[in-house]
């Protein structure tokens, strides 16, 4: 007969000696491999895009800006003007980039106050968008809800009913 003590029996929920649960339960294999993780873009790559964005306004304003829309047979005449005399909401377009591209803002929004108001809207937009281009970030996402596109087209349409009326020939081109 031997004069060792028996091991204790074992409490249960307790650990084992080496530090495996006890009792069965999920088996331990390899480390997991993950892919490495990919290599930042450098900033040019992300501002590649807003820089060929502004590059092509650029050259938008620069051909308006040397070919004068003031002079006739150089771009065609609205056709809504042309058949009715009433001004659409982009009537004065060129003429107001065309200003604009001289520095002229007042000249600018005599011709079409609506065309500088995008004029800035689209400079605020394209900031933020190289922004966080360069700083890499995602775009923003712009969603408008419906309520924004019947604000939009609400201000368009009071914008071209009071520029064809009397009183609002200040607006008009």
């Amino acid at each position: 007969m031997d004069a060792s003590p028996s091991p204790a029996p074992p409490v249960p929920g307790s650990q084992p000696v080496t530090g495996r649960p006890a009792g069965p339960g999920p088996q331990h294999g390899p480390a997991p491999v993950f892919p490495p993780a990919p290599a930042p873009v450098p900033r040019w790559r992300r501002t590649a895009v807003p820089a060929a964005v502004l590059a092509g306004v650029v050259a938008a304003f620069g051909y308006v800006g040397t070919v004068d829309p003031n002079e006739p047979g150089h771009y065609p005449v609205c056709p809504l003007l042309r058949l009715t005399g009433l001004a659409c909401p982009g009537c004065g377009g060129l003429r107001s980039a065309h200003a604009f591209a001289h520095g002229d803002i007042a000249a600018a929004l005599g011709s079409n106050a609506l065309a500088v108001l995008g004029y800035a809207a689209f400079a605020v937009l394209w900031v933020l968008w190289t922004v966080r281009a360069a700083a890499g970030r995602p775009p923003l996402r712009l969603a408008p809800r419906a309520l924004h596109w019947w604000a939009i087209g609400s201000v368009v349409l009071i914008f071209t009913v009071v520029r064809n009326l009397p009183f609002g020939s200040a607006l008009a081109p």
